[in-house]
């Protein structure tokens, strides 16, 4: 894997791929007899052992994945534009209001199996968009360094901590940049709708001059070091990653309710290998598949007879307030409506800025 991931990053060209994205190729296992390219938002390091697992069942498969921030992979997919000649035959990204946006519009086509089939009615849109994950949206802290009767078990409370311990937690807290972080804007629109407790949220963050990052990564990394004691709307696969590699960390499932999202991948209109799409489309939602998703890949699997930590049956049993599944459907679209984003962001921005990756 490291050799071929070395391989990957001498044949990125910046210039023509751009600062964000990375190219990375799995020759085929035997003779090559088919090929998959496959435009997506999640990290290579998740991504790179259900590829692999999949090519031991298909050697002849040669697989190239491109890993692009989500927000230019909607604009590439959507102008067309390859990526080092390449376009995609699958596209995957836990944005999940812009995958559906990119379906509703036309870009997948459809795909009838045993595999789609057997996926909650919320994870499949009209057989064009499946959902594969079921990741919980978390709280992370340090145990080591936050003291036990601050960690907060739902929202309230952290609203309640913000105001009562202000001067401790001033520019503490992290969190999303909904402005350059297209699921970090998803999880906030999906606050709103879910929750009274948005706006004075938000109002606390304001003045608690929240940290603002661009990725999961830098707020586990902030957190970690003690620089953040609180990050909020994480990714609760890639923070349950970081734990079992030893990492200060711990996170809540909020008990008020906790959002799950579910990376969505389609199959393209115009995908060069529509076949082996298909083929890598059923693998991604079998049990096997699910089973490489829940294990080497620390991503929850979405699979509903599949057991064992990182599964919506482990999830279920560990969460204790409703799970909140973000459902694929016309709903997504209201958001992304232009003047709809503008007006929100505006009232966001308002509140708390935008300065990715510093304090307000």
């Amino acid at each position: 894997m490291r050799l071929i991931v070395l391989i990957a990053l001498l044949l990125v060209s910046p210039s023509a791929l751009g600062e964000t994205t990375v190219e990375t190729q799995f020759p085929a296992l035997d003779a090559q007899t088919e090929r998959l390219v496959v435009f997506g938002s999640t990290d290579l390091v998740a991504m790179a052992p259900v590829i692999e697992h999949y090519q031991k069942e298909n050697p002849g498969t040669a697989v190239e994945y491109f890993e692009v921030l989500s927000a230019d992979l909607y604009d590439l997919v959507r102008n067309d534009k390859p990526l080092n000649g390449r376009r995609p035959d699958m596209v995957i990204s836990a944005a999940m209001d812009m995958q559906f946006k990119l379906v509703n519009d036309g870009f997948a086509q459809r795909h009838e199996s045993p595999q789609t089939a057997n996926l909650p009615q919320w994870a499949n849109w009209r057989n064009e968009a499946f959902g594969f994950t079921f990741e919980p949206i978390v709280i992370v802290y340090n145990p080591k360094i936050l003291a036990a009767e601050d960690v907060p078990a739902t929202r309230f409370d952290l609203i309640r901590l913000l105001r009562e311990k202000a001067d401790t937690y001033r520019s503490k807290v992290g969190s999303y940049d909904i402005t350059k972080s297209g699921v970090g804007y998803l999880f906030a629109t999906q606050d709103a709708l879910q929750a009274h407790t948005y706006g004075r949220l938000l109002e606390s963050f304001g003045r608690n001059d929240i940290y603002l990052a661009n990725t999961t990564g830098e707020v586990l990394d902030a957190v970690e070091k003690g620089e953040l004691l609180i990050g909020h709307n994480v990714l609760g696969s890639y923070t349950r990653l970081r734990i079992t590699q030893g990492a200060d960390l711990a996170m809540v499932l909020p008990a008020d309710y906790t959002l799950v999202m579910s990376r969505v991948a389609f199959i393209h209109r115009d995908a060069p290998n529509e076949q082996t799409a298909r083929s890598f489309l059923n693998y991604l939602l079998s049990l096997g598949g699910q089973k490489v998703l829940a294990g080497k890949s620390h991503l929850y699997a979405i699979h509903p007879q599949l057991q064992g930590p990182a599964t919506a049956h482990a999830l279920r049993k560990a969460a204790t307030g409703p799970l909140r599944p973000i459902r694929l459907g016309t709903g997504l679209l209201v958001t992304l409506d232009k003047l709809n984003r503008r007006r929100f962001l505006l009232d966001w921005n308002r509140t708390i800025g935008t300065k990715g990756g510093e304090q307000k």
